[in-house]
């Protein structure tokens, strides 16, 4: 699913929904994350928003199956930094 598509069903009534980019999805995301944009990750999205991005980790979060802390600190520190442990898989 695209995050735009995403956002917009589940948060009809935030205004800054619609100015997200279009064609990113969650994997893309991830491998953004992963690859330590940090605080690219606005460019990547489109928004400077830290609640838009808050919901999306949580997003992120719930379909790899870990916490928001593991997709909060690859957002702080890419892949660089050895996580703890993950729980579930990869489906998104």
């Amino acid at each position: 699913m695209e995050i735009k598509t995403f956002y917009l069903e589940t948060y009809p009534s935030d205004e800054v929904g619609v100015e997200l980019n279009w064609d990113i999805t969650f994997t893309g995301l991830l491998h953004q994350l992963y690859n330590g944009i940090g605080p690219d990750v606005y460019e990547y999205i489109g928004v400077h928003d830290s609640l838009v991005r808050e919901r999306l980790f949580e997003r992120l979060a719930k379909l790899i199956g870990v916490d928001y802390d593991y997709v909060y600190n690859l957002w702080l520190y890419g892949g660089k930094r050895p996580q703890t442990k993950v729980i579930g898989k990869a489906n998104v």
